[in-house]
């Protein structure tokens, strides 16, 4: 699976920092940033302060807000100062993320108030990119990152966005600052970091469709499994997750999430919906767990806090899950997880389904 982290964000603020020099003896502070409000010296001081503030969010391992400070540029510094501020700052956010633990989050608003250190690393050359960009529009300079990286910020910032045949121009269009054909422009974005369900002993932690995409093809999606994960099912979720991505459909927050436990970081199993909340607002969720982490009691947990979460959702009124008659196992899970057998999928509803049995499965429900 690529990686973003420390490597990657040196690498792009290299090439944005090499393009700019050339252009050094121009008056930044007189020239718009592209489609911004900002001048081309402001921008480029935003993009310092981006990379030092990501960095001090996971250096101070901050939870519940920014870290109280900002980057203040000396009077009269010119313009390849700034640069090698941001030479600086890129250096400092690099070294970050290669001491940043891969389990470690840290606050940032958008939009579930954390993001981890491939988060970070994203956003950071995100930045770095769209910013470069809106200068060298401005001084009519031409700037075009690697095509594979901007795809690799899609899927894991922007899993909301119907990837295209040009990850640049997607990405441009996904921030407001360019078009695409059949597609209405943007006025309005937030970054996307995972969502991540907290449970006692687990975190529930989304996965991106760059994630998925490694994990359906047989990888292990950047996470660390025990012995013998993931089970197939959950490689054949994030294969499912990826189709929904491709074609434009793929909601995050009713996808799929790896189990990681809390005392090492091992990934022992999967957890998901099955799609959105229907019109009557029900949605249905399904699990399974590697093998020598079975019997410690981690489905019951996860499949509780993902429940839990679900209902707290307007739109959700309740959820469900399926088994086959012979699944026992999974059926002490369900129950001991809340829920209760139905009559038949959708019988309580006047729908077809009938003995307490669905197309052959077993049906169990929690309503709000």
């Amino acid at each position: 699976m690529r990686t973003l982290g420390g490597e990657q964000v040196e690498e792009a603020v290299a090439s944005a920092v090499a393009l700019l020099r050339t252009a050094t003896d121009r008056d930044w502070r007189a020239t718009r940033a592209g489609r911004l409000e900002w001048d081309c010296r402001y921008t480029a001081e935003h993009v310092a302060s981006d990379l030092i503030a990501y960095a001090g969010q996971l250096a101070g391992r901050a939870t519940e807000a920014y870290v109280p400070f900002e980057i203040t540029l000396d009077e009269g510094t010119g313009n390849e100062d700034v640069l090698q501020v941001i030479e600086t700052t890129g250096a400092l956010l690099a070294a970050t993320l290669r001491t940043t633990p891969r389990e470690v989050r840290a606050f940032h608003p958008y939009p579930f108030r954390s993001a981890d250190r491939e988060g970070f690393a994203a956003m950071a050359i995100t930045e770095v990119f769209l910013h470069t960009h809106d200068i060298a529009e401005g001084l009519g300079l031409t700037y075009e990152p690697p095509a594979e990286r901007c795809a690799d910020l899609l899927a894991r910032l922007f899993p909301h966005v119907r990837p295209d045949t040009d990850p640049w121009r997607t990405l441009l269009w996904a921030t407001g600052r360019g078009d695409l054909p059949g597609r209405p422009p943007v006025t309005e974005w937030r970054w996307r970091n995972n969502l991540v369900v907290p449970a006692e002993r687990l975190t529930l932690q989304g996965l991106t469709p760059a994630a998925a995409t490694d994990l359906a093809a047989g990888g292990d999606g950047g996470f660390a499994w025990i012995d013998g994960g993931p089970y197939q099912g959950t490689r054949d979720a994030a294969g499912m997750l990826v189709k929904a991505y491709e074609t434009g459909v793929h909601r995050p927050v009713w996808g799929v999430f790896v189990l990681v436990r809390r005392e090492d970081g091992r990934a022992v199993g999967g957890i998901g919906f099955h799609g959105v909340p229907d019109e009557k607002g029900r949605v249905e969720i399904g699990y399974d767990l590697a093998a020598a982490a079975r019997g410690n009691g981690y489905a019951t947990e996860a499949l509780r806090a993902l429940t839990d979460w679900a209902l707290g959702r307007e739109a959700v009124t309740s959820v469900r899950a399926t088994t086959e008659p012979e699944n026992t196992a999974s059926q002490a899970v369900i129950a001991r997880a809340g829920f209760a057998r139905t009559t038949g999928d959708g019988a309580e509803d006047g729908e077809s389904g009938g003995g307490g049995e669905g197309g052959g499965q077993f049906v169990y429900e929690v309503r709000r």
